[in-house]
């Protein structure tokens, strides 16, 4: 963090220092411990570990044995991995703490300037530090208690800003914590994939010792049954890719909702954020409530229907199939049960 190029860019050095030492996250002044992340950023260790929390939902349930986590850092998107201390293995910044802590003392023995703050143009000694609600307009005390004001609902200026600010902050929440679990659901769609591919192999090599017992004789009826494996196969994985598609595409409209959001929260002044804000916030309340993608049933990549039985004569092998009467249950069962649970995945599952 260059603090002495950005002091000279600024004509007053006071308040290019503040700028300097806001958090990203909280939009308040650094808290201690300051953390410096790899990409050199800094964040409240509090604000890291939210953010560390969200991307990682279940970093404290793994039981005794405690793995890292990974997040992006907020400033610059730039990947950052733990190890099993998570942000406490994170380095402290003593350098900004001192300068936060300088920063404080000079500030609380500067006197406050007139024309520092917002001053009210019907009585020019009040400042204004409330907020209409009625008019949905900035104004003063003296206005409240003897003008335009005195029969609207007001409340304090800061609540209000902070008020909206907290909100938009909340949706942005929302939106990482929604994308973290989209990205569980990839990753578990992925495992599936994977564990249907390697139980299907399974099940080939399990076929293969079978037959390799009959010899030629079980040659033609061997290569007839895996390729029946080998459809089911690909019409699971098929699937499990199409719902990978499906996620990822939604992952990657709601990441540039967030980098919408990330930027409006940049804006310091109350009323150019105010005129923003709340169309903004509309905007991701109605995202989260877009499309519902669907889910897989628990145990759709088995493919233990495809096991048979050989305890049976020689002159039978020409006959031998899979277990039919077993299998049909099997997929006809499933194929309606996976209609049945996606159909209804679409309906009550939002993005969050």
């Amino acid at each position: 963090m260059d603090f002495q190029a950005g002091i000279l860019r600024d004509g007053n050095p006071m308040e290019s220092l503040e700028k300097q030492l806001i958090c990203p996250i909280c939009l308040e002044m650094f808290s201690k411990p300051v953390v410096i992340l790899p990409c050199q950023h800094n964040l409240c260790r509090k604000c890291a570990n939210d953010v560390f929390q969200a991307a990682n939902p279940y970093w404290q349930s793994r039981g005794s044995v405690i793995s890292g986590g990974r997040f992006r850092c907020p400033s610059c998107r730039h990947e950052v991995l733990l190890d099993r201390h998570g942000v406490y293995g994170l380095q402290r910044n003593l350098l900004v703490e001192n300068i936060i802590d300088i920063y404080k003392q000079e500030c609380s023995s500067r006197p406050l300037k007139k024309g520092e703050h917002p001053m009210c143009k019907e009585h020019e000694d009040e400042r204004i530090n409330i907020y209409c609600i009625t008019c949905e307009v900035p104004t003063c005390s003296m206005c409240k208690v003897f003008g335009a004001h005195k029969d609207c609902e007001v409340a304090p200026l800061q609540t209000v800003f902070q008020g909206q600010k907290t909100e938009l902050n909340n949706c942005i929440s929302m939106l990482v914590a929604g994308n973290d679990r989209i990205q569980t659901i990839i990753s578990q769609l992925e495992d599936s994939c994977q564990s249907t591919e390697e139980n299907s192999e399974a099940a080939k090599r399990e076929l293969c010792t079978r037959f390799d017992t009959l010899a030629a004789l079980l040659e033609e009826k061997k290569s007839e049954l895996l390729e029946r494996i080998s459809r089911e196969q690909r019409h699971k994985t098929d699937f499990i890719q199409g719902l990978i598609c499906q996620y990822k595409e939604q992952l990657e409209r709601s990441s540039r909702l967030v980098e919408t959001a990330v930027q409006a929260m940049e804006e310091t002044g109350g009323a150019a954020f105010l005129m923003s804000a709340k169309q903004l916030i509309k905007t991701i309340v109605e995202a989260s409530k877009g499309g519902k993608l669907g889910k897989i049933e628990q145990g759709y990549e088995n493919m233990d229907g495809f096991s048979v039985s050989l305890e049976h004569l020689t002159e039978a092998v020409r006959t031998l199939d899979f277990d039919s009467a077993e299998e049909e249950e099997y997929f006809d069962g499933e194929e309606e049960e996976v209609e049945e649970d996606v159909a209804p995945e679409r309906t009550v599952m939002a993005p969050q």
